[in-house]
């Protein structure tokens, strides 16, 4: 018999005896690519940074519009800006992280406190858009609009 079916992790396997199987991309007892699941973490992490970037960037468009009549204005410009600048310095970061192989036993420190420094920074952006969106940007209501 030239093809005898085998039993591997609850699949049928059809092939020739002694002809290792093929596990399939979505087995669960695959091995993970560790390389390949950081880089796909840390893209994540960049596509949320950036819908981030683009939020503050408005929030700072919005202050910057409404001048400084607004009791706040200096606030929230500092805030808005140490938030962009620390999304930018994440970004950076994270570019880095995805270039390094996680395979070379070599970067394994280094990897791990670039992670660690992102993970702390990524925090306090939280913290600083908590009190950017704690302290409030709302344009001024149009009066022509309500009649």
């Amino acid at each position: 018999m030239a093809s005898e079916a085998m039993e591997l992790n609850g699949d049928a396997y059809v092939g020739e005896p002694g002809e290792r199987p093929r596990q399939s991309r979505w087995s669960r007892n695959t091995q993970i690519n560790m390389n390949h699941y950081a880089n796909k973490k840390s893209a994540a992490e960049s596509m949320l940074d950036i819908a981030l970037l683009m939020a503050n960037a408005s929030q700072l468009k919005t202050i910057l519009e409404m001048g400084n009549t607004f009791s706040l204005y200096t606030p929230l410009i500092c805030l808005i800006s140490i938030s962009l600048s620390l999304q930018i310095i994440v970004g950076v970061l994270l570019i880095f992280i995805v270039k390094w192989n996680l395979n070379d036993t070599s970067k394994h420190y280094i990897l791990n406190l670039l992670e660690n420094v992102v993970t702390a920074l990524v925090f306090i952006i939280v913290v600083v858009n908590i009190f950017i969106t704690a302290f409030g940007i709302q344009r001024p209501e149009d009066t022509k609009s309500k009649l």
